[in-house]
Parts: C-alpha cells; structure tokens; sequence
C-alpha cells in the first residue's frame, strides 16, 4: 500500500480570494494572476480506493468535485469512507452540512469536538442512522482507512471563535484543538493545520517523520494588523507565523523530516504569490506551498 495525500484546499478560513477582501493577493486572485485557493482540507489514502477527509471546509462540494479521485463510483456510491475535524473551527465543520446527502461514513472527532457539534442541532442534519459518530481518545491509535492508523494528540491552540469568553487562552492543550499521526506499513505522516506554538513534546513527536502538513497561516505575526484588516495577531488568533525568531521556519529547520507542507494559509501572506521573496525564502528552508489539487505520494 502506498500513502498518498491530496491537498483539497490550502487556504485557511475564507479562501483566496475572501469574498470582502481587497487586499493584494484577493485582487490578484480575481484577476487571475495568482491561483484561487479553497478552505483548508486534505484528503488521504493508503489503497487508493477507501478515502479519508481531514477537516470538511465550507468550500468541501467544489473540492471533491475537483478530485478525480474521490468522485462516484456508482449511483450515490463514492470512495469517501471517513471524516476526521481536527477542531470546531467553522472552516473545518461547516463542510459537514454539504455532506448530509444520506451518504454513509464514519466521522472521527474528539469528545470536546462531538460535544461542541452536538450543542447545535444543524449537525442533526447528519442521519446518525448512516452516518457514525465515533469518539476518539488523544494518544491512543485507531484504525482510520484500510492500511492506515490515525492517532490524535494535542497541540497548543484554543477553541473556536465563537465559543471565546472574555479571557482567551490561546495555547491550550486539551482535545480541542488536534493534531493527526498517520502511518501505514512504512510511513509516518503528521497533519496540523492549526497551531500556536512548538513545544518540546510536538518536537519529539515530529522529529523523524516522512511527511508533516503545518499551519502556514501567516508570513508574521502582525501580517493582518499592518495590513489593517484585523486587531488580532496570529498569536492571538491561535496560529505561529512563519517568519520571525519563533515563527515555523526558525522551529523546525533543527528537525528531522523528510518533506514539509505548508497548508491553512490566510488570503493575505505573501507566500501565496509564486514569485514573492517569502515563498522563495520558505522554500530554501525545505517547505513546500500548498497548493489545491496537489498530490503527494
């Protein structure tokens, strides 16, 4: 068996463009001098014949309709046999709505993620009588797809926007907010899309590994202040940067693993235009841009 991956959307909550966003790589986007890009959400296989999606993003229709893969295979019979949220995120949830066509599969989450779908009776759009909620332990292995384990660990972050109080802690380590290891006979894969910080333990985890989709939602970590779209920083909104002393770059480049992805990237960081000098920048330091439709096998 071998694992392959398929980048459904790149972009983290709102997309390239957002729809009222003006900014450089918006408007680039609209004119088509730069690739649109779809809410983050991967794809992976270790058969190529039973799929697995991480995180449904309001945008999942156009995505599984732009991925051959994961098209019908007969009347209202598809490869799609799991749906794993890594957080409550809107851009990682909402997708579930679109996916309520009576089609069976299995939606992994974990409790804190299930109670937080459960307090909104939309999600009871999902049959439970076709669709199978099963809850998820951190740390502990499950079988995700034939030929592949999952296990959910946690990783600094905080819970989703709209259930913030009015103290927000932005490095909580809990079952809110997750982080995969995927592996299969002979490879070891990580997807986090969602992260605040590095610590010493998702150090050890990572270091190592074949494969490692990451939180590549800003370039710096007042991106969005100086652009003057928001108040809040990356820190404050729960991600790392990119660049700077304790952004991704710096933080990783003493680990060992094989291939790096950024994924979740805001519409404003500059690495979303292929001939900016951070994408050059990220890409010497051995990342990949995530791009949609991407595969990696």
């Amino acid at each position: 068996m071998t694992f392959r991956a398929h980048i459904l959307g790149a972009a983290a909550g709102g997309g390239l463009p957002q729809w009222n966003c003006g900014c450089e790589n918006c408007n680039l986007a609209r004119d088509g001098a730069i690739p649109s890009q779809t809410q983050s959400s991967l794809a992976v296989t270790a058969d190529g014949t039973s799929w697995a999606v991480l995180n449904a993003s309001p945008d999942i229709r156009h995505q599984l309709a732009a991925a051959p893969p994961l098209h019908p295979t007969d009347l209202r019979r598809l490869p799609l046999s799991a749906v794993l949220v890594t957080n409550g995120d809107i851009d990682h949830v909402a997708g579930l709505l679109t996916l309520r066509e009576m089609q069976p599969f299995t939606l992994f989450a974990t409790a804190g993620i299930h109670d937080v779908l459960a307090q909104n009776p939309m999600f009871d759009a999902l049959n439970r009588d076709v669709v199978t909620r099963q809850t998820i332990a951190l740390d502990t292995p499950f079988p995700l797809l034939p030929g592949m384990t999952a296990t959910l660990f946690a990783v600094p972050g905080k819970v989703p926007l709209y259930l913030e109080g009015d103290e927000v802690q932005t490095d909580l380590m809990g079952d809110q907010t997750v982080g995969v290891k995927l592996e299969t006979a002979d490879k070891t894969v990580f997807y986090i899309p969602g992260c605040a910080l590095l610590n010493d333990d998702l150090r050890k985890r990572l270091d190592g590994a074949d494969l490692l989709f990451f939180d590549g939602t800003l370039w710096q970590d007042d991106e969005m202040v100086r652009a003057g779209l928001s108040q809040k920083t990356g820190k404050r909104m729960g991600h790392m940067s990119m660049d700077g002393p304790d952004g991704s770059l710096a933080a990783f480049d003493p680990l060992n693993i094989a291939q790096k992805v950024y994924v979740h990237m805001n519409n404003t960081n500059p690495v979303l235009r292929p001939d900016s000098a951070e994408k050059a920048t990220a890409e010497a330091a051995g990342w990949t841009i995530g791009q949609d439709g991407m595969e990696i096998t």
